[in-house]
């Protein structure tokens, strides 16, 4: 049996095969949709020893399968966003304590204690319907900063550059966290020379602007806010995990959480560092679900550097359906 423990603990890339390799067994025995998946390509789970050789679910499945690995019922159901009349993912959560551990301990490791901030939320369009997996996250990490000024902003902007401008010149750190487009707005109602303040883009123009390569936009923000970098977050609605990203575009995963890039036309085979192609995602808190995903991004990896954590940092591209594009370089496509 795997616990939470073994999962969150990965200290070495030998302890994250181990457990993943179990966890790929787990699933395959435990998850019915991924099962007739695997089926279905003739794997021999037997002769599955490292990771390449694990079969990644496209992400496709999660519009129109339960995927699930066990019989528990369902505590929370993370819907993704989508124009009226899309069929959109719909992830059966079982066990809503794993996603809590996962984004509370990449919190921690990433930026140190959430009660050393004021979490600011500018999440118009997540706020405004149901089942958004980030709006869970954002809310808990705004109870856990204990902090009298963390709160969602939904379209009162003028309160939000009172209250920003406030506690930066005050000193308090801050973590503004946005929907790309709705941090747009914010910089052109109001240009800021923040000092104590960490601006994190969600990605995404949600239909409201036109998309931006990912330098053009990092750089009107980082001219409107007076910051350095931007910080963004790569997570999706199929997963518990996010990789962050501390500027530039380039993101870091969080030890229990791995990508690997597969060839665009032979999704059994990888491409080296540097080279694009299509992201998979290995997230082993997504254990009561799948964690071997084939998302419709498109990335490339780069070689470790000794600042990295074990598994090497990545940038995202672009999309396969040039659709819902995040924020991406498509240049170099």
């Amino acid at each position: 049996m795997i616990s939470d423990q073994d999962i969150f603990t990965i200290s070495s890339q030998k302890q994250f095969e181990k457990i993943a390799l179990k966890v790929f067994r787990f699933q395959y025995e435990n998850n019915l949709v991924y099962k007739e998946f695997c089926d279905f390509l003739k794997v021999d789970i037997q002769s599955v020893k490292k990771l390449q050789q694990i079969p990644f679910l496209p992400i496709q499945f999660f519009k129109n399968h339960n995927v699930v690995s066990n019989t528990n019922g369902i505590q929370e159901i993370f819907t993704s966003s989508g124009t009226t009349g899309m069929i959109t993912s719909k992830h059966l959560v079982t066990e809503v304590s794993l996603y809590e551990q996962s984004y509370r301990n990449a919190f921690s490791e990433f930026y140190g204690n959430i009660e050393d901030y004021a979490i600011l939320a500018l999440l118009p369009s997540y706020l405004e319907r149901s089942g958004s997996s980030l709006i869970y996250m954002v809310k808990d990490l705004i109870e856990l900063s204990n902090n009298e000024h963390s709160g969602f902003y939904l379209h009162n902007y003028d309160e939000l550059i009172a209250k920003l401008i406030e506690l930066d010149n005050a000193g308090q750190n801050i973590l503004l966290i946005g929907v790309t487009y709705a941090l747009l707005d914010l910089v052109e109602k109001q240009k800021f020379q923040l000092k104590n303040t960490i601006i994190m883009e969600t990605g995404g123009m949600k239909g409201k602007r036109k998309e931006l390569i990912r330098e053009e936009l990092h750089e009107i923000l980082c001219d409107g806010f007076g910051v350095q970098n931007i910080h963004s977050e790569y997570g999706m609605t199929e997963l518990l995990s996010q990789a962050y990203s501390l500027g530039n575009g380039i993101f870091e995963c969080p030890s229990w959480m791995q990508i690997l890039i597969r060839d665009t036309e032979d999704a059994m085979t990888y491409v080296s560092n540097g080279k694009t192609g299509g992201i998979n995602v290995i997230d082993l808190a997504n254990i009561n679900s799948c964690s071997f995903i084939a998302t419709q991004d498109l990335g490339k990896k780069y070689p470790n550097q000794p600042a990295c954590r074990q598994a090497g940092s990545f940038e995202v591209l672009g999309r396969f359906d040039n659709s819902d594009i995040r924020g991406c370089n498509l240049m170099v496509m």
